[in-house]
């Protein structure tokens, strides 16, 4: 997956300047952020070399990890067409610009940020793109003054939780889901840590009453246990830009993700996700699934089940069954 030519061009122009030695330092103290977790009461994008490191280095896979599962959403609810965002923790606005691609009915949207670095780099972005009218609130997401109303269709969290203190959890639950009135979209990086932060909120939004659109196809406690995770994988080109300031020569990488989509309604089916990358070999293909019954299957399609086992090698990670 590729950045949007709109979003591209525009990241392109923000990165002109930039002297590369300055942005490789930059994206080297972001990415070891983001591998620790760190919590040290600093945002991982404090200051606009830091932002600019962002749009470099992480801007890339953090779209195509969010893209992704609005795609998923957009294909378990068809009727699904949201016309607002309200987007927690937005940064430069890489949710928006993701929704508005996905979602081309979308009107309006509400990004709240806390960084003064990111609205600056982020309202600079949305500017120069075909976008709806975005309005950029100055608010702490744990703050209960940080919920803009109305509520809209979509209301999304993405790479935000890894900041935030645990303590803070259960009351931005409640936050998130006074905020969405249809689907709420949480995305984390696809580590363990990253998993079970997205498990206690699914824990907390289905007491309150949401569905669970994706990736589970249940409502029921998540089957998978440590030291597996679930997770799931999206391949992210590389801009020259990009490779320069990881210091790589791979024009590819992959983005690991957890996700969690929630909606005010039932959504229209539940099928089975499939867990890990479909093992192929002569004849058959291995199948790791979450069953709508919340248990963890395997299932093997062999050459002569005819159309399932064409059906089973288009398959991938993250796919429905």
């Amino acid at each position: 997956m590729e950045l949007p030519a709109p979003l591209r061009a525009a990241v392109d122009r923000t990165l002109e300047g930039v002297p590369l030695a300055d942005l490789q330092r930059a994206t080297r103290r972001l990415t070891e952020r983001y591998r620790a977790e760190t919590r040290d009461g600093t945002m991982h994008l404090d200051d606009e070399l830091a932002m600019r490191a962002y749009l470099a280095a992480r801007l890339p896979a953090t779209y195509a990890a969010v893209r992704s599962a609005m795609q998923v959403v957009a294909a378990a609810c068809p009727d699904f067409s949201p016309r607002a965002l309200i987007d927690f923790g937005a940064g430069p606005g890489t949710a928006l610009f993701a929704a508005a691609d996905c979602w081309p009915g979308l009107g309006r949207a509400a990004l709240v940020e806390a960084s003064p670095a990111a609205r600056h780099i982020g309202q600079a972005l949305t500017r120069e793109a075909p976008l709806p009218p975005a309005e950029w609130v100055a608010a702490d997401i744990t703050a209960a003054t940080a919920v803009p109303q109305p509520a809209a269709d979509l209301a999304t969290l993405c790479y935000v939780l890894d900041e935030l203190p645990p303590a803070a959890l259960p009351g931005l639950a409640g936050r998130l889901w006074q905020a969405t009135g249809g689907v709420l979209l949480i995305v984390e990086p696809g580590t363990p840590g990253g998993w079970r932060r997205i498990g206690d909120l699914r824990a907390a939004l289905l007491s309150l009453g949401a569905y669970v659109v994706a990736p589970c196809p249940h409502a029921l406690p998540c089957p998978v246990v440590p030291p597996d995770w679930c997770h799931f994988s999206r391949r992210v080109a590389r801009s020259r830009m990009h490779r320069l300031a990881k210091s790589g020569d791979v024009p590819w990488e992959d983005e690991k993700f957890s996700y969690l989509a929630v909606s005010r309604t039932p959504p229209p089916a539940r099928e089975a996700r499939i867990l890990a990358p479909p093992r192929t070999a002569k004849g058959h293909v291995t199948l790791k699934l979450c069953t709508p019954e919340g248990k963890l299957a395997q299932r093997t399609v062999s050459k002569r089940d005819g159309e399932s086992y064409r059906a089973a090698r288009r398959l991938d990670w993250g796919d429905s069954l």
